[in-house]
């Protein structure tokens, strides 16, 4: 990975544009942290408007002419994909240790990040047959119709730190595949792995030019969401800002992807297994230390059953450690003091709210740097549905349960949700579930699943302000964003076909 070196002895991550490092031209820099060790490691540039033009042109000519990337063989593009997935699946160790030291995330965790991303990798690798288009013969008389899918040209991305290797290769390995050419514009909290996944994608005989990364912050965001030259963004993140990056993008004529936030519930009616819901709830509310817009972060218990899901959910708790993701922990810290300071903030507002604070993320004691970003996992009970706690995607390890009397209670919540991603019901009831996935308003539903994250050949995501516009991510809402599906009706001359007819044609 390219860096180069600056007077504060801390090396800085250049953009990767053109199939190698470049500077650009802004002086802008951003930190970088270790977040483990709350110490910063490198520095980023930080793009200027015409950093990103000169990206923009860069990957418009890797496009363009009979020898561009939009013109190549749909061999050449497979042989790329297949290459690429071998590369990432011989070094996913090496990402999955940039992911640690950068988000903070353990290092299983970042290796399960890995391989759900390389899904979408081996789903680009059967593009021959998802992107081939129809035909109709003898439509009429001699007449014939057929479809082709095209690429839209150069595309952005606009990924978020929580998951910098997965959600890119949600989107990129799919539009490279089909033709496009890219822009990324990475979270500029943990960049490295950008540059990492683009020095391999050269390495297996992408043209340069056709991946390319510029660092950067909304100065960067905007220039791309308003350059007449990229046909489409494709972005994941909070839902203020995905609205934003909808509303600007498509303004400017651009087909628009924008994944929003979450408060995802997982509903717990009496005849579930319990061992199984205090699993799945720990497992999907302190994971990626609930940095994940599919975190569980609110439990609906039935108020029957609560006081034992509490206790059962308290005892596993009891049990993780928090500390350093190289080490052995299960869970690292979060990705800035700055995010830590604001989570923990939502402890003091429970209190003042009347909640029962069951397990204080505050007081643990981490196996790590005495600096690091920690903040332990977090239960809050009995928590007021009119809290913030309840209502903001708080986006860290902070659990809350909310009691209720029955089923319909429970599911008037998650529908009265202005979020709508992804939501779980535990139960051995088949009546009931097969209920809960009919009348649920979200978008992606498990049934003894506490995190539904769809397989690649399926899409992700949500309803409600979790999802701007209607296209989902990967599977073939991926395949149909990064094509435009051209109709050809086809006739050879032929004597019969003169004369003057104002008409439509006739089928004979």
């Amino acid at each position: 990975m390219t860096t180069t070196s600056t007077t504060s002895d801390l090396p800085v991550l250049d953009h990767y544009v053109g199939g190698a490092a470049s500077h650009g031209t802004s002086t802008r820099t951003g930190p970088v942290y270790d977040p483990a060790l709350g110490e910063q490691t490198k520095s980023v540039r930080l793009a200027s408007a015409a950093d990103v033009d000169a990206a923009v042109a860069v990957a418009k000519a890797a496009f363009a002419g009979p020898q561009g990337w939009g013109s190549s063989s749909t061999a050449k593009r497979q042989q790329v994909m297949f290459a690429f997935r071998e590369l990432v699946n011989a070094r996913k160790d090496e990402l999955a240790a940039i992911l640690t030291s950068e988000h903070g995330k353990v290092l299983s965790d970042a290796a399960g990040e890995v391989a759900r991303g390389l899904e979408v990798v081996e789903f680009a690798c059967g593009m021959p047959h998802l992107s081939k288009g129809s035909y109709s013969e003898n439509v009429s008389t001699d007449v014939d119709v057929y479809s082709l899918k095209q690429a839209l040209g150069v595309v952005g991305i606009i990924s978020p730190f929580n998951f910098p290797a997965m959600v890119p290769m949600w989107f990129f390995p799919i539009a490279i595949a089909t033709g496009n050419t890219v822009v990324l514009k990475p979270s500029e909290k943990d960049p490295s792995v950008a540059n990492w996944m683009a020095e391999l994608l050269s390495e297996a005989g992408l043209p340069d030019g056709v991946f390319n990364v510029v660092h950067g912050d909304k100065e960067a965001v905007d220039a791309l969401l308003v350059h007449p030259d990229v046909a489409s963004i494709s972005f994941v993140g909070s839902t203020p800002i995905a609205r934003y990056v909808y509303e600007t993008g498509t303004s400017h004529g651009k087909r628009v992807q924008a994944l929003g936030g979450a408060k995802n519930h997982m509903l717990v009616l009496p005849d579930a297994d319990l061992d199984l819901v205090a699993d799945a709830a720990v497992n999907a509310g302190f994971g990626s230390a609930g940095e994940r817009c599919m975190a569980v972060s609110v439990v609906l218990a039935i108020d029957s059953i609560a006081d034992e899901v509490v206790a059962r959910v308290r005892d596993r708790m009891g049990k993780l450690v928090t500390g350093d993701g190289r080490g052995s922990a299960d869970m690292g810290p979060l990705i800035t003091r700055e995010h830590r300071d604001k989570v923990a903030g939502y402890l003091d507002v429970a209190a003042t709210d009347g909640a029962d604070l069951v397990v204080d993320g505050r007081d643990v004691v981490a196996d790590g740097a005495a600096d690091g970003f920690w903040l332990g996992p977090t239960l809050v009970d009995k928590v007021p549905t009119t809290s913030t706690v309840y209502t903001d995607e708080i986006f860290g390890p902070v659990l809350s349960v909310v009691r209720v009397a029955s089923y319909d209670e429970g599911l008037a919540l998650i529908n009265g949700s202005p979020y709508g991603n992804g939501t779980a019901i535990f139960t051995n009831d088949g009546g009931a579930a097969r209920r809960f996935q009919r009348e649920v308003e979200v978008g992606m539903v498990g049934i003894n699943v506490p995190i539904p994250v769809p397989v690649a050949y399926h899409s992700f995501g949500g309803w409600k302000a979790s999802l701007f516009g209607d296209a989902k991510a990967y599977g073939t809402h991926g395949v149909d964003f990064f094509t435009r599906e051209k109709a050809i009706t086809s006739r050879w001359p032929d004597p019969s076909h003169g004369g003057i007819n104002l008409g439509f044609p006739q089928n004979e």
